[in-house]
């Protein structure tokens, strides 16, 4: 009998997945041994079908509920992950509880990992048995409903960070967009061109700029980070340090005369990539949004020496404030969207490609600057001693990506840009191009003909991992030249190929702070870094964290049109919540049992959620449910067992397990 002391009347149904479970399990077998071996386990119906999570599979759960007064469902098929939510909308379609319905993945647990189909049928059997003991314990739940603030915090002002920014504040809402630099616009800021159409990479972006700038609704906190969140979906506050610019924006016209008459010289190791200088106030460039300077106190005169203050004095509108300091900011929001962009793979770790031990081997950053307009060579191809023209370049990709050293994923972007490179150099210099490859990947829309035209431009491709780039000469040749050694497996044979200048095309990496961000916003980083996102097909921009979603490179390497596409996407996922006013939220969280709690604290050092807080007045910890993601930790670790998880109880657990193990139909055929 159930808590409730109604009598269950189990309906379990098998999915043959198409062959995805049939072509491993005999799922025919399992539903008959369901119906036969579980019947005293109060199974009442069990049956197979071909796609279970078709409207007609539906349609037969729906159907058996209201014919054969079934009160709880229990269903073998895929990961609950996938498809939970489908078979609790059929119980509730029914006219059950949707809680009332158990999923068995007997396709990622058992199809997708054994190959012998007798002891695949014998697992999903003991999996099937497990189910159907622990839902006999289950309860009728209802979710919990929280309002949602209008507002959301977009954290990076990089293209997918603005796009989403841009859509929201479009659609009526407001937005607090906040960027860590002086200006939003991210790397695409630094570009020349955009691949495969060529566009500028300025003209495309800084309307783009101005406009979340301009926007009534949106709020732009440029030189600021997040230091802290607190709270859940739908009513989350957050803390940001607004950096001392030490400039008065509202007195500042942007006119630039701070920074004509500052005397003071920096190298720029951000914006111009190491390539160029900034005095110590600066804006990073002039397209810049807001136009406001900033005032580099590590590097300033005044602050160094406290002496100087040129810019001071020949501010007209004495916008100069040496003392102002750091402003704390707490704002509310509803929804997150994290689009913290990516980092460029430090190229001298690869030390046999020589760069920054050899004059003239550059990153692909670097380059982007070369070729830039607004950039510190005007946009001429030279090399590092700032008047030579090569006569030959040599690109190399996958410098950091695709290799077991350093990170084994593809970064993407890598192809396109080395070819975009190419045709640059041949634009811009009329120089032979090598491009050394592993493989050529053009998958996007316009990228294969893009590699087409480079081909009939001329462009040199050899397919081979570089060994090594040096400037030891052996014949007349190689003088003066960087020697790229290569396998050109085209060929077959090991090549010594003199250029005047190396490209090197690094890969794009998380950001080195993303676990820390991660850790912030509550949510989770993959192995490599990048931030998780609720599934990589289906939600590629929800978090496992209700109301925090991602975009961009901040989920992993993507080009530009991908990073858009997903700023917006996030901003629709946004937009639909705010629309509703209310969320409901799931009901399987943890609780507290105040009077077994004995105030150790270690369940609120362990909460992945930050969901745990301790009341010093009564020595108990208490879950804020709408924090609280279900996952257990707590109760696990609390060696009083004071807490609880709803949907997770000691009997559920315990009966799942003796449900594995047969033990509940030993017991049944012994009485």
């Amino acid at each position: 009998m159930t808590k409730n002391n109604e009598e269950p009347r189990i309906g379990v149904y098998v999915c043959h997945c198409g062959t995805n479970i049939a072509g491993v399990v005999d799922v025919e077998n399992v539903a008959t041994w369901a119906k036969e071996k579980l019947g005293t386990q109060g199974v009442v119906v069990s049956r197979d079908y071909k796609f279970m999570c078709s409207s007609l599979g539906q349609e037969l759960i729906e159907k058996d509920i209201k014919e054969h007064n079934l009160n709880r469902i229990v269903v073998a098929a895929c990961s609950p992950h996938l498809h939970e939510k489908t078979f609790r909308t059929a119980t509730s379609n029914g006219g059950l509880n949707p809680f009332m319905c158990e999923m068995v993945s007997i396709r990622e647990q058992v199809s997708w990992v054994h190959t012998d189909k007798v002891i695949a049928t014998e697992k999903a059997k003991s999996m099937i048995s497990g189910g159907v003991a622990r839902i006999v314990h289950h309860e009728p739940l209802q979710p919990m409903s929280v309002p949602i603030h209008p507002a959301t915090l977009v954290v990076g002002g990089g293209i997918s960070g603005i796009q989403a920014a841009l859509e929201i504040a479009d659609a009526g809402y407001p937005v607090h967009l906040v960027e860590r630099e002086p200006s939003i616009g991210g790397h695409m800021a630094q570009f020349d061109k955009t691949f495969p159409t060529l566009d500028c990479s300025a003209c495309i972006l800084t309307p783009k700029m101005v406009e979340a700038g301009n926007h009534p609704n949106i709020n732009l906190y440029t030189w600021s980070e997040v230091e802290k969140v607190d709270g859940y979906v739908g009513n989350f506050v957050a803390t940001i340090r607004k950096k001392a610019r030490k400039i008065v924006e509202a007195d500042c016209t942007g006119c630039g005369i701070c920074q004509e008459k500052c005397p003071k010289k920096v190298i720029d190791d951000v914006f111009e990539a190491g390539l160029g200088y900034r005095k110590a106030v600066y804006t990073p460039f002039p397209q810049a949004v807001p136009n406001y300077p900033v005032i580099d106190v590590e590097n300033c005169t005044y602050f160094e020496k406290g002496t100087c203050k040129v810019c001071e004095k020949f501010c007209p509108t004495n916008a100069i404030d040496f003392e102002q300091e750091d402003e704390l900011i707490s704002i509310e929001i509803g929804n997150i969207i994290l689009a913290t962009g990516y980092d460029l793979f430090d190229a001298r770790k690869v030390s046999n490609y020589g760069y920054g031990r050899l004059a003239n081997v550059f990153t692909s950053l670097e380059f982007e600057r070369l070729t830039n307009a607004s950039g510190p060579t005007g946009g001429e191809i030279v090399l590092r001693d700032g008047k030579t023209v090569p006569k030959s370049v040599g690109v190399i990709h996958c410098v950091g990506s695709r290799d077991k050293n350093y990170n084994e994923y593809c970064s993407s972007i890598c192809c396109m840009q080395s070819l975009k490179f190419a045709h640059l150099v041949h634009e811009r210099s009329g120089a032979e191009v090598y491009n050394f490859y592993i493989d050529i990947r053009t998958p996007g829309k316009g990228y294969d003909e893009f590699y087409l035209r480079l081909v009939e431009e001329g462009t040199n491709f050899i397919r081979g991992k570089v060994a090594e780039v040096s400037d030891t000469a052996r014949n007349s040749e190689e003088e003066g030249k960087l020697i790229v050694q290569v396998e050109d497996t085209l060929v077959g044979k090991q090549r010594r190929i003199p250029v005047d200048m190396i490209v090197l095309s690094a890969a794009l990496e998380p950001r080195a702070d993303a676990k820390e961000v991660g850790k912030l916003f509550g949510i989770s980083c993959s192995a490599n870094g990048w931030l998780i996102e609720r599934h990589p097909k289906l939600d590629p921009v929800a978090t496992m964290t209700e109301g925090i979603y991602i975009a961009g490179c901040a989920q992993g390497p993507k080009d530009i049109p991908s990073s858009v596409a997903q700023g917006a996407a996030a901003a629709a996922r946004v937009i639909g919540k705010i629309q509703k006013k209310e969320i409901e939220l799931e009901p399987i969280r943890a609780s507290v049992i105040e009077e077994k709690c004995s105030g150790c604290r270690i369940c609120n050092n362990l909460c992945p959620f930050n969901a745990i807080l301790f009341h010093e007045d009564r020595m108990v910890s208490e879950i804020n449910p709408a924090l609280c993601q279900g996952c257990g930790t707590c109760v696990a670790a609390c060696p009083a067992g004071a807490i609880i998880g709803t949907g997770f109880s000691n009997e559920q657990v315990l009966s799942q397990i003796e449900g594995l193990l047969m033990l509940n139909i030993e017991a049944a055929a012994t009485d």
